[in-house]
């Protein structure tokens, strides 16, 4: 157990390493989430106050746009594996004495922890626009928890597809043409109320809204324990499938 946590930190210490170097990617992978919720949420704010619960959209947005944020970041966490591959570095780990679960566990914590601090400064940026956590500390911490979660099957499933598909355009293409539908499927940006009824029934389908509603509700309802338990059962059961799903697919691409 002692040399897979070490294998698992100088794997972590790679992809840091590289986000080092890179000061652009890590500037615009801190700064995109902020900037869609003060662009966004202001572009809204106004119109769509008197529709949405708490009759405050910032306050409404700022759930949406901390799941959207996991999302967007564990959508895309198994790209960096699947260049690995392109590149025959998957290879030479592979032929390594580690762990083979050590490559994959490494980037998902990766992509845990860069979600983690990007929510971090949504809650910071919506703090300085006024809103504020019904469940003050306790509910910030439970709602990175069930962002984690969420992000959790999310990765799993992005980590999964890079070893499922042969080149990176593929990758791009599946991610970007299910990311759209999935936010607007969702609500992220608007109730479930307000939504034609055939959304209606979609978004109830969507791991996405209830990881959503779970934050939302401590954002501005306080703590609704039998609403958060319930949500965040939906999400482990979405986190089940995910990991059934991987586990099949890691076993044919790290054999």
């Amino acid at each position: 157990m002692g040399e897979f946590w070490l294998e698992n930190r100088v794997m972590l210490q790679r992809w840091r390493f590289r986000l080092r170097r890179e000061p652009l990617t890590w500037l615009s992978t801190l700064s995109q989430p902020v900037l869609w919720l003060l662009l966004f949420g202001h572009l809204l704010a106004r119109m769509a106050a008197g529709d949405v619960p708490g009759h405050n959209y910032l306050a409404f947005m700022s759930a949406g746009a901390m799941v959207m944020t996991v999302f967007n970041g564990a959508i895309n966490g198994g790209v960096e594996l699947l260049f690995d591959r392109e590149t025959g570095f998957l290879q030479r780990l592979l032929a390594a004495p580690i762990q083979r679960l050590s490559i994959v566990t490494s980037r998902f914590v990766y992509i845990m922890a860069v979600t983690a601090v990007q929510n971090l400064l949504i809650i910071l940026t919506a703090y300085g626009l006024g809103v504020r956590f019904s469940t003050g500390l306790g509910g910030i911490v439970a709602a990175l928890g069930i962002g984690a979660l969420y992000g959790a099957g999310v990765a799993t499933l992005s980590i999964a597809l890079a070893f499922a598909v042969r080149r990176h355009p593929e990758f791009f293409t599946i991610t970007a043409f299910l990311s759209l539908p999935l936010l607007f499927l969702s609500t992220a940006l608007a109730p479930l109320d307000l939504m034609p009824g055939w959304m209606q029934v979609l978004a109830r389908s969507n791991p996405m809204t209830y990881a959503i509603e779970a934050t939302r509700a401590l954002v501005l309802n306080g703590w609704d324990t039998q609403l958060v338990f319930s949500m965040v059962g939906i999400l482990l059961a979405f986190d089940a499938v995910a990991l059934a799903v991987a586990a099949r697919v890691l076993r044919r691409g790290l054999a």
